[in-house]
């Protein structure tokens, strides 16, 4: 027997209950993973209650890191004892866990556990952003909403070292500080952002947004582009975007949309693995540095469910088996 984090039916925090469990066995093209540390991710407080339809008994948890305890048929190029991270696991909550191989993201050795625990999904994430949904190169301006969220920080790091220019939009003072010392050359509030950008870019406008943000700055983030500018739309914090007019395009310069979501953008292992492996490697050589916001024992992912909605944690939060 180990122990996992147990939902038995949709609700608060509270049903997150530390249970003892079966130890799980690894089927063909499998690794069961002892679990050094697993990132917590707010579409698992709408798995929990309910919002999103799941399976009960339910364990939470897609992104995890630790280190393979044994490996199913068929494996081959994994072996017991490497240490390996996912963002595309399942029932990563617990002290043991199954991932499929293909989605397995080997961790070097310069990176640590509580590390590679919280980059796969927001790493990855960033990766595929800037150089697939829209290939950011050096002298390009760029605008990210949200510059403190845990994509933005690590985002504004990467586009730095790629050499562009980075103007972030944060809600606070605090949220400048952090997007400041990411590496952002200029950081605005929310309110009149396509103004402020027009006039730091000399009526011009930027070469891409990325917004993660979605209703509340959509219209202004599309008369932040230059002409033939593109709006990345990776996410809806303050909603999903109303229908919009096709032409609006159009009058805005020749701008592109694109709404991309990661599952599309780790196609096979090789894309996995090439997105990963920069992702690593940049922590590693200290070009990319994770904010660890707060780690809590296993047992007490409640107690992380609880900070994680009420906005009481800062970077990534991180369960500790």
């Amino acid at each position: 027997m180990t122990h996992a984090i147990v939902a038995k039916q949709p609700g608060g925090p509270e049903v997150l209950e530390y249970a003892s469990v079966e130890a799980p066995s690894p089927g063909p093209g499998q690794l069961l993973i002892k679990v050094a540390a697993a990132g917590v991710n707010f579409i698992e407080t709408y798995q929990r209650n309910g919002t999103y339809k799941v399976d009960y008994p339910f364990t939470p948890g897609a992104e995890a890191a630790g280190t393979v305890e044994a490996v199913g048929e068929g494996v081959e190029d994994i072996a017991v004892g490497d240490r390996i991270a996912t963002a595309e696991g399942s029932r990563t909550y617990a002290d043991y866990t199954l991932v499929d191989a293909a989605k397995a993201l080997p961790v070097p050795d310069g990176v640590d556990d509580h590390t590679a625990a919280a980059l796969p999904l927001q790493g990855i994430t960033a990766h595929y952003l800037m150089n697939s949904s829209f290939r950011v190169e050096p002298g390009h301006t760029v605008l990210l909403h949200a510059g403190a969220g845990g994509v933005g920080l690590l985002l504004t790091q990467l586009l730095k070292a790629r050499g562009a220019r980075v103007i972030t939009t944060v809600s606070s003072d605090e949220k400048a500080k952090l997007s400041t010392s990411a590496g952002a050359d200029e950081v605005l509030r929310y309110e009149g952002f396509a103004d402020k950008v027009r006039e730091l870019t000399d009526g011009e406008g930027v070469n891409v947004v990325y917004d993660g943000v979605g209703k509340d700055t959509f219209d202004e983030s599309l008369r932040s582009l230059r002409i033939r500018g593109a709006m990345v739309l990776f996410g809806a914090a303050s909603g999903p975007v109303p229908p919009f007019d096709p032409q609006r395009l159009n009058a805005g310069g020749s701008l592109t949309l694109t709404r991309p979501t990661m599952a599309h953008f780790v196609q096979n292992t090789h894309e996995r693995r090439w997105r990963s492996a920069e992702i690593f490697d940049a922590a590693a050589n200290g070009t990319l540095a994770v904010r660890v916001g707060a780690t809590y024992p296993l047992a007490e992912a409640a107690q992380a469910h609880r900070d994680l909605e009420g906005r009481r944690t800062t970077g990534k939060v991180l369960l500790l088996p």
